[in-house]
């Protein structure tokens, strides 16, 4: 796998949602109200999924190069790929 230059914005968001997620347990063990937890539990499910948004985004705009579609080989190479990819958004 090559590194895109997103990736470190997106290990900065998940280490943040790490850490909101390590606060989440620390809120249900000191049996805060449901409430607050499920607003921060929010919080992590979207943070987690923007980052996924824009990893894959990045993914199919960096690694399905459109110059090599002329190469068949290439092509379907790129065209498993992205359809392995879409499977996760």
């Amino acid at each position: 796998m090559s590194t895109h230059h997103t990736h470190p914005d997106i290990v900065k968001r998940l280490k943040r949602a790490n850490g909101h997620l390590n606060k989440i347990i620390t809120m249900i063990e000191e049996e805060r109200p449901c409430v607050e937890v499920a607003q921060q539990m929010q919080a992590v499910y979207s943070a987690i999924g923007s980052a996924k948004r824009v990893f894959i985004e990045d993914h199919i705009s960096g690694c399905l190069d459109v110059d090599s579609l002329a190469d068949s080989k290439t092509a379907r190479e790129s065209v498993k790929s992205f359809k392995e990819i879409t499977k996760y958004l």
